[in-house]
């Protein structure tokens, strides 16, 4: 794979005028990939993502096409495809560029999506502050029903799905799929137990898919292509492209569509328009999300972007969003205030992290206003240890992995506030 490939997927109409309107995105060959899927069988739709190596691009990089195949195929119960659009991951901003720009690719995606898991009825889940990027989606939503897209006789094919937008509240726990779920049946958004899992037992106790925004939105190209076409963009286990939100210290902050696998350097040297400053004022990178723990810049030299190099040097690709920072940068500083984010978001269902969260960031705070002590730090670390695995859902593990790794990267500018009173840097 080149390290500066130029294939875009998700962002190919972007630079279109009107690119979020029904008539430029028939005009690109828009609902061809529905049409050839609708003369395909469930079973052959289903077949074909699982041969593109499609991951979900939400953070969890669960195989989107094995997902499919847990729905259960006799059961008499209705069966729902849910979209997770509520992009609540700090440094994470793909979602809503492709609602906004290319919200039909979605549409379509799901109604593929739906037929392939024999859902009727969908629902697209977005983060309550993205007021223009829903309206866009609801304005397209009507266009596609208005041309047949969407109703009870798709393209005069006899297939049935509808579709509706449902607007969060702003919680940042409504991101994960079982918190989702309650929070669009109108209870508080809780994650469940699992199992059981959505397939089985999911919104309204019956069969549900829950995918994210990217993972759907490239379903039309991987049928129009192939699969195979599909996994062989990428790395081994990590296929198909991939948006990275770089933010932070760089000069050219954005959405960069690109193949898994490419070189983080040559990521934001080559696309992001380089570190403020140079590579060598580079100090450390957020691959992932706030959740993931940083990487310190020897390992940003040579890291590539997909899932297993990325886990290997002892973080996460989560959601993609790239957060560099560079020597400007408290790192404390940065923790405690991604602790408290997480104090904040934390439900309270569940013990560990209710009272976890609360302590992460008491101490943080106190670490980096340089009143900790040495034994803070070690408290910090067994605080995390204690909260990590130990709850219903990862939020917990959200909160404790970035002070894990920070005291495990950047165990000198803790040791420094504790000696000093004050920061490192600035």
């Amino acid at each position: 794979m080149s390290g500066t490939s130029k294939t875009l997927i998700l962002f190919r109409n972007n630079h279109l005028a009107n690119s979020h309107t029904l008539a430029v995105y028939e005009a690109n060959g828009g609902y061809r990939a529905a049409a050839k899927a609708f003369g395909m069988t469930p079973a052959e739709i289903i077949d074909d993502v699982k041969k593109s190596g499609l991951r979900g691009r939400g953070g969890a990089a669960f195989p989107a096409g094995l997902k499919w195949s847990f729905i259960p195929k006799n059961d008499p119960r209705p069966k729902y495809l849910v979209c997770n659009a509520d992009e609540g991951e700090p440094g994470t901003c793909k979602d809503r560029d492709i609602i906004r720009y290319n919200p039909h690719q979605l549409i379509e995606g799901m109604s593929i999506a739906a037929f392939a898991v024999g859902a009727e009825q969908g629902y697209i889940y977005i983060r309550g502050e993205f007021v223009r990027e829903a309206e866009v989606l609801v304005k397209a939503v009507k266009e596609a029903y208005a041309a047949g897209h969407l109703g009870d006789n798709i393209q005069g094919k006899g297939i049935r799905f509808h579709l509706a937008v449902h607007r969060g509240a702003g919680a940042y726990v409504c991101g994960e799929e079982t918190g989702l779920i309650e929070s669009l049946e109108g209870k508080k958004g809780q994650p469940r137990l699992k199992p059981p899992f959505p397939a089985n037992i999911g919104l309204y106790d019956c069969p549900t898919v829950v995918n994210n925004v990217e993972t759907l939105a490239a379903v039309p190209l991987i049928i129009e292509n192939g699969g195979a076409w599909y996994a062989s963009l990428g790395v081994d286990k990590s296929a198909g492209t991939k948006i990275f939100c770089v933010s932070g210290h760089v000069n050219k902050p954005g959405n960069y569509e690109v193949e898994l696998g490419i070189p983080l350097k040559v990521l934001l040297e080559e696309y992001a328009g380089g570190v403020r400053g140079g590579w060598g004022n580079l100090k450390g990178v957020i691959p992932g999300g706030s959740s993931t723990p940083v990487l310190t810049p020897d390992i940003c030299e040579t890291v590539t972007m997909d899932y297993d190099a990325i886990t290997k040097a002892g973080s996460m690709l989560g959601s993609g969003a790239v957060i560099v920072m560079d020597k400007s940068v408290c790192i404390v500083r940065a923790i405690a205030r991604l602790s408290r984010f997480y104090r904040h978001e934390s439900c309270g269902q569940c013990t560990p992290c209710r009272e976890g969260t609360g302590w992460l960031a008491k101490l943080m705070d106190r670490m980096e206003a340089g009143k900790g002590s040495m034994e803070d730090i070690d408290l910090l670390t067994d605080v995390a240890r204690n909260i990590q695995g130990k709850t219903i859902c990862a939020l917990g593990d959200a909160a404790a992995m970035p002070v894990a790794g920070a005291i495990k990267a950047f165990r000198e500018e803790f040791v420094y506030h504790v000696q000093h009173g004050r920061c490192m840097v600035g």
